[in-house]
């Protein structure tokens, strides 16, 4: 199927609900703390060219071919070969997940997890099937009636139920993690996103969930390589590095913005998790991607 480049949009403007498609444009890329900071969108991207390098909040990744990266409302990324990247995004009042969670079970896994970036694989069964789906999308983007909304609802959901299920088919093992205990992990990873900057403690999340924090550690033990504790200081110290890299707030106002006494207290905080002094992490930008190979 040949595509020319596009940027589609639906956007009720009662309620503000707004979902994007985008395929084969030469620039596509977020910048949160930036330009795109208005514009509260989750993404979900279809690498469908060659492995490419992928930036996300700083760091760089080997965006595998024919796989997909499902991206959050806050992260900055930049594609090296944006042409080769098919995007849906969409924002809470078109589709909220937290919701809908009952429909597609993605929060806490897909969206808002505490999981590293997820690559998932599409087999040319899967590429086969979200290129359908993909083609429907253009149809009803282009098929302005009062059902619009709820046509590119009914797809995109249906897109998060692929991909949710092939992630959990690729990263876990169901027959040791069963969806009841995986639901808790998930609604872990959700109160830490939601609480992180106020609290710190895994006590805090444990009596929310009417757990023990030993029964959330053996939990996660079958989930990742991650504590509890450790989930909720990476998640402080991502948003410690968005706030260095990409702001000009000072440490002071970093510190405050995330929870801690002082200054001092988040600056050694910092350096015991990153190595780095707060003001040496801020120095040492990272370098903008060079373009890749074309599709």
């Amino acid at each position: 199927m040949f595509i020319t480049t596009m940027k589609l949009s639906y956007k009720n403007n009662k309620t503000s609900g707004e979902c994007r498609l985008t395929l084969d444009e030469e620039e596509f890329d977020r910048y949160f703390y930036g330009k795109d900071r208005k514009d509260k969108l989750l993404t979900i991207a279809w690498n469908r060219g060659a492995s490419q390098e992928v930036l996300v909040d700083g760091v760089k990744y080997n965006f595998p071919s024919n796989t997909v990266l499902c991206l959050m409302v806050n992260q900055t990324f930049q594609f090296a070969n944006p042409t080769c990247i098919v995007a849906w995004q969409f924002n809470r009042p078109f589709y909220c997940i937290v919701d809908h969670d009952k429909e597609v079970s993605c929060v806490g896994f897909l969206f808002y997890g505490s999981r590293d970036m997820m690559f998932i694989e599409l087999d040319e069964a899967k590429q086969y099937k979200i290129d359908l789906l993909l083609k429907v999308f253009l149809d009803e983007f282009e098929t302005v009636d009062n059902i619009q909304q709820d046509m590119l609802q009914m797809l995109l959901k249906r897109l998060i139920i692929i991909i949710t299920r092939l992630a959990k088919e690729q990263y876990l093992d169901e027959e040791e993690l069963p969806a009841a205990k995986l639901d808790i992990v998930r609604q872990y990873n959700l109160l830490v996103e939601k609480n992180y900057k106020v609290e710190h403690r895994v006590k805090f999340y444990a009596d929310q969930l009417n757990r023990s924090p030993k029964t959330l550690a053996n939990l996660f033990a079958l989930y990742n390589d991650k504590s509890p504790l450790i989930i909720i200081q990476d998640r402080v110290i991502l948003e410690a590095k968005r706030l260095l890299l990409y702001t000009d707030k000072s440490a002071k106002e970093i510190a405050y913005e995330l929870g801690f006494a002082d200054a001092a207290h988040f600056s050694a905080f910092f350096k015991k998790i990153t190595s780095y002094a707060p003001s040496d992490f801020r120095g040492n930008k990272p370098s903008i991607l060079a373009g890749g190979d074309s599709c």
